[in-house]
């Protein structure tokens, strides 16, 4: 993602995070600045989450999400990749890695 394309990774993307306890529908909120990126995580049972901090590189962005679940605040440590009106990678807990997809919403 050179210049212009990191503004194509902006939007709002319906995922999927294949975890332990089933799979976990979410709404994923992505803005850049830059490399800088920030945005936020929803889903049912954690609500809302906003995040800044992320980085942008080519066609991978990272960030670190700290949501609320009914076990107490869950850090998330994601890697994507965006392809065109997909995403895809790994948001790593203190349970392992969760692999997630989606597309723009």
């Amino acid at each position: 993602m050179k210049g212009g394309n990191r503004v194509a990774l902006e939007g709002t993307y319906n995922i999927t995070i294949h975890t332990p306890i089933g799979d976990q529908k979410a709404k994923l909120n992505l803005k850049a600045d830059g490399n800088s990126l920030s945005g936020s995580l929803e889903d049912a049972m954690a609500g809302i989450t906003e995040f800044t901090g992320g980085m942008v590189t080519d066609q991978e962005a990272s960030w670190t999400a700290t949501p609320e679940t009914p076990m107490g605040p869950m850090k998330l440590d994601f890697k994507a990749t965006i392809e065109g009106d997909k995403i895809s990678g790994q948001a790593v807990s203190m349970f392992g890695p969760f692999v997630f997809e989606g597309r723009r919403a």
